[in-house]
Formats: structure tokens, C-alpha cells, sequence
């Protein structure tokens, strides 16, 4: 999904598709609303803002987005759209080793902007990859340190999965066992904080989601990207592994859990007035 991938078709989903899709089509099951999208401010101000506005007016979804490190007005306005939860990894802890990935700006900058989230009134769900090439063993613990240290309502991890047509194409794909036991170690060191079992964990292992739910996850996705665009969205590989509500819903009963019909939104407010 890299910028200089110029094999990729790029798009942006109609905002109209999507309201329909929301209000019309969405889950039974579904509580809360993330929209994702790449580095692009366009489809902030096209897309994401009208949305929020709609979707805060006609439904009782909890929101919340992952839209890359933006200008802190627009992440303000977001918020007024009716966003509350915000998600941004910091993906390593390692300065050097973030560099060389060519992530957005620097990781002092995307840290500057995780801490400006949480202090101007967002929770904030960030977290990092296990497996990266090149980490060591130090650069989980400051993983974990980094973690302790972030003022955040959430936290995940996810194995690193190479992606087709990047200069990480060859590269041997993160441990599942060694995901599953950072985890499971974060949830010990973080009872409070939401840990979503994410797709990844997935796409190597048939049973790998199920276990992120018995590990300690306590967040469960769907993937509402309409079928007619997923195919445009390769950011794992042809393997990729997406989540439907039926299969969701398998792998909830599964792990021994059930859906719960509290948003994250209400989940957290209700978490804030107790303490």
C-alpha cells in the first residue's frame, strides 16, 4: 500500500456508498464504527467528516477512525464530527529501526501526535508489530516500556506480515506463538485497556484469531470494505483473511465469547466515571 508502489489501483470509496452501507447494510451485531484510511487529508474532508456528522446525527454507533497523523485541527474537527476514539501505532519502538521503514514522519513526531490526541480529549488506541526484520529483543521490551509509558485507553500487536511488491516482500513473517504471548503480556499489564484481536493474527494460522480471543483480546472486527473494493485494499496478501460477520461470530464461540451490545464509546465513558 506504500506510496511508491505504483502498481496499486488507488480509490476512495463514495461517501454515498458508504452512508448506505452504514445505515442500510451494516451487522446486527455492530456497536461502534472505525473508518480507516491512508495518509490522505482528502478523503478526511470529503469522506470522513461528512460521515462522522451523518452517522452521529442517525445511529447510536460508537465512532472512532484511523486516519494517519493529521494537523491538530482537523483532528479537532473530527472529534466535533463525533469521533472519540482514536487509533495511531507507533509500530516500533526503535527510532532507527522506524526510519528505515519509511514510516510517516519520524517516531518522536507520530509519539507527539498520540500524546496531543489523548491530552486535547481522545482515547487513543496505539500499539506495534512483532517480527519487524532487523528487531531485537530489546526493541520489544522498549515496545512494551513505550506502552506502559503512553497515556492510552488501548493497546495491540500484530505479527508482522510481509507485503507483495515492497522492499519487505522476502522477509520471513512474524512468529504467531510470540505475538500471542506479547498479548497475552499486555493484557497483564493493562487489565483496563481495550486489545483488539486483529486480522492478522489470522492469515498464517487458521486458528490464530480465535486464540488472540483467549489470549486476552477483548475487541472484535469486521471488515465492511465492500467486496467490489477489497481487491483494491491488498495490504496483507491474496490470502488475506477478512472477517464477515459470520465468521466473526464463529470464532466469538469459538474462543467461549459472545458479543457485547455496549459500544466502546459507552464501554469507556462508563470505565472514566468509575474511576
Amino acid at each position: 500500500m506504500r506510496r511508491d508502489n505504483r502498481q496499486l489501483v488507488r480509490g476512495r470509496i463514495p461517501y454515498e456508498s458508504l452512508l448506505e452501507l452504514i445505515l442500510e447494510r451494516r451487522p446486527s451485531c455492530l456497536t461502534d464504527l472505525n473508518l480507516q484510511a491512508g495518509e490522505d487529508p482528502r478523503a478526511v474532508r470529503e469522506i470522513a467528516l461528512p460521515l462522522l456528522r451523518e452517522l452521529k446525527a442517525h445511529t447510536n454507533l460508537g465512532l472512532s477512525v484511523g486516519l494517519g497523523s493529521l494537523d491538530p485541527a482537523l483532528c479537532d474537527e473530527l472529534r466535533e464530527a463525533g469521533a472519540s476514539f482514536y487509533v495511531l501505532k507507533f509500530e516500533t519502538a526503535n527510532p532507527a529501526l522506524y526510519g528505515s521503514l519509511q514510516a510517516p514522519h519520524s517516531l518522536n513526531a507520530r509519539l507527539a501526535a498520540i500524546r496531543y490526541l489523548a491530552a486535547s480529549g481522545w482515547q487513543v488506541s496505539s500499539g506495534f508489530m512483532s517480527g519487524l526484520p532487523g528487531e531485537t529483543l530489546a526493541d520489544v521490551e522498549a515496545a512494551f516500556s513505550l506502552a506502559d509509558e503512553l497515556p492510552l485507553a488501548g493497546v495491540s500487536v500484530s505479527p508482522f506480515i510481509p507485503g507483495q511488491g515492497t522492499p519487505l516482500a522476502g522477509s520471513a513473517s512474524g512468529n504467531i506463538e510470540n505475538a500471542l504471548n506479547i498479548l497475552a503480556l499486555l493484557r497483564l499489564r493493562h487489565p483496563e485497556r481495550i486489545i483488539p484481536a486483529v486480522s492478522a493474527f489470522g492469515i498464517r494460522e487458521s486458528s490464530g484469531y480465535n486464540r488472540t480471543l483467549r489470549a486476552g483480546a477483548n475487541l472484535a472486527t469486521i471488515n465492511l470494505t465492500p467486496a467490489s473494493w477489497q481487491e483494491r485494499y491488498p495490504i496483507y496478501d491474496s490470502k488475506r483473511w477478512i472477517l464477515n460477520e459470520e465468521k466473526l461470530l464463529r470464532a466469538l464461540e469459538s474462543a467461549g465469547r459472545q458479543p457485547s451490545p455496549t459500544s466502546l464509546h459507552d464501554y469507556l465513558a462508563q470505565s472514566c466515571a468509575s474511576n
